[in-house]
């Protein structure tokens, strides 16, 4: 079977990304609390989650995603992550669908957990391009994807429909040639989380 047809599990110090299941439903939605406010994505409740994960299958099954589920270095589940809008024939494939449970923003899991997607996506799927998008009004976002090192592409306006809020979405991306550069600089920021327990 094509490795762009199956989920493997990463392991980092911080993260473990792993197949999403359907037992993990619980343990996500715990993970999703607090989040539900947020403007710039939709977050899944007790009475969507299972439509979500239906699409999330869907999208899986026809070769066009990946899911994993994040668990921090305690064994607790901590969100959600995916490959997505996936294309083996051009060799590209997105970043995204990522919530993560407040308790775990902002420390070392997220930036382990990219890295580990994009070696992944680069060393092992042997991809052309990853792209990562998020809200042009979401900041955060967007300071986080530059500190990676992926660089702007541009930005669809007018692109979703969010909660009443139209989105304007940000596209950045990083090339194959451009992986060696990224993955160093990923792995100076890494290295300002050694002293953490994520």
């Amino acid at each position: 079977m094509s490795g762009w047809r199956e989920v493997p599990t990463l392991s980092g110090r911080h993260v473990t990304l792993r197949p999403m299941l359907r037992e993990d439903r619980a343990g996500l939605l715990q993970a999703f609390e607090g989040l539900h406010q947020l403007f710039h994505t939709t977050v899944p409740d007790d009475t969507s989650i299972d439509g979500w994960m239906d699409r999330i299958e869907g999208d899986t099954a026809a070769g066009r995603a990946l899911p994993f589920t994040v668990v921090d270095a305690e064994g607790r589940i901590a969100g959600v992550t995916r490959f997505m809008r996936m294309s083996e024939g051009h060799r590209r494939l997105e970043i995204g669908g990522t919530l993560y449970s407040p308790r775990v923003q902002r420390t070392g899991l997220n930036t382990e957990a990219k890295y580990m997607l994009l070696r992944h996506a680069f060393e092992g799927l042997e991809v052309n391009c990853v792209q990562i998008r998020t809200d042009f009004l979401n900041h955060a976002s967007r300071r986080a994807i530059e500190r990676l090192g992926a660089r702007l592409d541009g930005v669809l306006r007018g692109h979703l429909i969010l909660k009443g809020h139209m989105r304007d979405s940000v596209v950045y991306s990083i090339l194959a040639h451009e992986w060696p550069g990224v993955r160093r600089n990923i792995e100076l920021l890494m290295a300002r989380y050694e002293g953490e327990t994520a």
